[in-house]
């Protein structure tokens, strides 16, 4: 596994989508797009005024400083707007592991085919550049919407981890996890992703 690349600047593109790291100057047009209740339902947690778009900020870069994550401003090309975040999440050099997630999008690129452009990038340049050996993907029982969106990236679904979190209301929440293996990589790109290679 190439550990050194995520002491780089990371900047993958395709013809729809730009992901850019977390820290460029940005990450203030996420303010656009990111009081909204509904994106934040199932995420653990929300963003609701000023102090805590500026906590989620300041959390999201100390775990990329403390190497838990490598988190990335989402672009859409088509109108060259900051669209919400990703990042390569729970990075396990020793597993060479990752889990692709913390995703979200605001609601005017919610289902215009920005989420696969993403994760093609994603799962490509983990697969072929860091060489992961396994990259895992995680969504809340209850949000289907999230768990189709893996399912149509061709990630084997493993089961289901009760009272896997606690939210910031104090909820117990169960997780559905998925994954995709480096030996699937090349039929999961032919077979799911062929619009982009």
């Amino acid at each position: 596994m190439n550990s050194q690349i995520f002491q780089s600047d990371i900047i993958l593109e395709n013809e729809k989508v730009i992901l850019l790291p977390f820290e460029s100057e940005r990450n203030i047009e996420l303010k656009e797009i990111i009081f909204d209740d509904e994106i934040w339902k199932y995420m653990g947690m929300y963003i609701r005024n000023e102090q805590d778009f500026e906590n989620y900020i300041q959390n999201t870069l100390k775990q990329k400083a403390d190497g838990i994550c490598y988190p990335f401003l989402i672009i859409d090309k088509v109108t060259n707007r900051v669209a919400g975040s990703t990042r390569y999440g729970y990075l396990n050099h020793a597993s060479q592991k990752c889990e692709i997630g913390w995703t979200w999008y605001g609601k005017d690129f919610q289902g215009t085919g920005l989420n696969a452009a993403c994760k093609y990038e994603l799962l490509k340049f983990g697969f072929e550049k860091i060489q992961f050996r396994r990259i895992q993907f995680s969504a809340d029982l209850e949000n289907e919407r999230s768990q189709r969106a893996i399912e149509k990236l061709g990630a084997l679904k493993e089961g289901i981890f009760r009272n896997n979190y606690v939210d910031s209301e104090g909820n117990s929440k169960d997780d559905v996890y998925y994954s995709i293996i480096s030996e699937e990589w090349i039929n999961t790109k032919r077979d799911y992703f062929s619009d982009f290679i």
